[in-house]
């Protein structure tokens, strides 16, 4: 049966464990989602607590990462989701994401409602898919692709 966590704390420890052992052990990402079977945005996502896996995923990380059968359960349940504490972020990644929101979050609404109309694009029907490609001026570019449901606000 599937359960729902009442405290995060459980899941941040566990992703620090977790954490631990794919540096302990030099995995990738990419290694730890090949073995849940699953996409490495979500399966990185529920490593890191926001997320819960299906048991043979759940198990299969766990046994890649040297955690417990306990561990394998935690990974199963139901988070508390949000991992950006309030206020602005302060680690410098995270915070030009929400530069990149306080910037164009307006134009992402105004774009996202003359197209479709009133409504949200879905973090739950979502998909996330992060690439690294050349830049034709040099050095490297980012490509990032979200990747969601639209569902449309209904009267009633």
């Amino acid at each position: 049966m599937l359960q729902s966590q009442f405290d995060p704390a459980a899941r941040q420890a566990l992703a620090t464990r977790a954490v631990a052992a794919k540096t302990l052990k030099d995995l990738s990402w990419q290694q730890i989602a090949d073995a849940a079977g699953l996409s490495v945005a979500f399966v990185t996502a529920a490593v890191l607590g926001q997320h819960p896996l299906p048991a043979p995923a759940a198990r299969a990380v766990a046994a890649l990462l040297g955690l417990d059968d306990d561990a394998a359960l935690l990974l199963e349940t139901v988070p508390t989701r949000g991992s950006i504490p309030g206020g602005v972020p302060t680690d410098p990644t995270i915070y030009r994401f929400h530069e990149m929101l306080q910037v164009y979050g307006t134009t992402l609404k105004a774009l996202v409602h003359e197209q479709f109309g009133d409504g949200i694009i879905s973090a739950i029907n979502f998909k996330l898919d992060v690439r690294k490609v050349a830049d034709p001026d040099g050095g490297e570019r980012a490509v990032i692709t979200l990747d969601g449901k639209y569902l449309p606000t209904r009267p009633f």
